[in-house]
């Protein structure tokens, strides 16, 4: 599938909160809470700089967004972090893909030495497997630590990629 990454724009917001909300009241992915509104979830999405908020567009239509930069502000800002929503209709596209390596682009373009992913709930098998497929490792699991809505009380890993 042929798509268009771009910065996030301020009219992009209602697109992106299709999904993003779709994928939070789903109980599987974010620990974001239930109840939030469109203007909440915005401000907690859109990265500011020297992060960045994209989203990814095939004619027109927005099917996913990844925001990213560092993790820690400070002494920890050589380290990154991304945060990934792909639309029901894009899953299966290799929409994750195509960010997740944009995103990986992003950081060492950006000169980041590693990337750290805090939180990848355990059961969300095809993230784990897409994200180890792009060179990151598990390197801890931090037990019950996500209230999964199907499975219960299950891990998050920790993922971590060497760029430097």
């Amino acid at each position: 599938m042929a798509g268009n990454i771009r910065a996030m724009e301020p009219a992009d917001w209602p697109a992106v909160w299709a999904f993003f909300d779709e994928i939070v009241q789903a109980g599987e992915t974010y620990a974001y809470p239930l109840d939030l509104i469109s203007a909440e979830a915005e401000a907690l999405w859109t990265e500011p700089p020297p992060g960045q908020t994209v989203v990814y567009e095939v004619d027109g239509e927005i099917l996913a967004s990844a925001k990213m930069g560092p993790n820690k502000p400070g002494r920890g800002s050589h380290v990154g972090t991304a945060s990934f929503m792909v639309s029901s209709a894009a899953r299966g596209r290799r929409v994750g893909r195509t960010l997740g390596e944009f995103v990986v682009d992003w950081h060492r373009a950006n000169g980041y030495r590693a990337i750290q992913f805090n939180a990848v709930v355990e059961t969300n098998i095809g993230a784990v497997r897409l994200w180890e497929s792009l060179g990151f490792r598990i390197v801890g699991t931090v037990p019950e630590a996500f209230d999964s809505r199907t499975h219960g009380l299950v891990g998050l890993h920790v993922m971590h990629l060497q760029l430097a």
